[in-house]
Formats: structure tokens, sequence, C-alpha cells
């Protein structure tokens, strides 16, 4: 019996659309693949155009400044202690990312290019 219920209650929640011609649509990855493809040259532009990719990083001397440049953070009564534990994040991603790019070998120093 409880079978039946089952089986009943996910009859009951499927919905079949139609189209003002009454046909079901297609699902969508046949709809998908009925798509023109687009050329990722056209769409991209021409990856002779892009200019040199930079060859080394360096690292920031401040990488609060931008966040700092912002304002107080809107924590009314919380301000000190949020920009306290913000600082200690922001400086954590600057290490992290320093040492990422040490990794693969894309640390430089300053002025060198």
């Amino acid at each position: 019996m409880s079978q039946n219920r089952r089986k009943r209650s996910r009859n009951r929640n499927r919905a079949t659309t139609t189209d003002a011609k009454g046909q079901t649509p297609q699902k969508a990855h046949q709809q998908k693949r009925n798509e023109p493809k687009v050329d990722p040259v056209e769409f991209w532009g021409d990856p002779a155009a892009l200019p040199e990719p930079i060859r080394t990083i360096e690292e920031t001397p401040d990488p609060k400044a931008v966040v700092r440049s912002l304002g107080r953070v809107p924590l009314s009564g919380h301000e000190t202690a949020a920009e306290h534990w913000f600082s200690l994040v922001y400086e954590r991603a600057a290490v992290l990312a320093g040492a990422l790019a040490a990794a693969g070998g894309l640390l430089g120093e300053a002025g060198e290019e």
C-alpha cells in the first residue's frame, strides 16, 4: 500500500507543460545540441593582439591599502575589532599569494622586469 502511495505522489508532482501547439518541449540537453556553435576566435578576439603576460609579480608592502581606502567597517560598535580581524585576513591572504607565486616561480623583485 505504501508503495502505491509513493508512486502516486511521484506522478502528481510531475508537471507537464505544453507549448501553443500542444507539444511538450524538448529536453534541455537536446536544445543545447541544436544551438549554433560560437567561434572562440570571434568571441574572445585575436590572441595575437593581447599584451605580453607578466612573467613575475611583486608582493605588496601594504595588503590593506585598497580596503582601508573604502573607509571604516560599517559595523556599529564593532568597528575596531572588525578592522583588526579583517586586517589579519588580508595579511594572511597576501602571504599565501606570495607563497603560491614563489612556488610557481613567479615571485620577482621590485624593479626587475
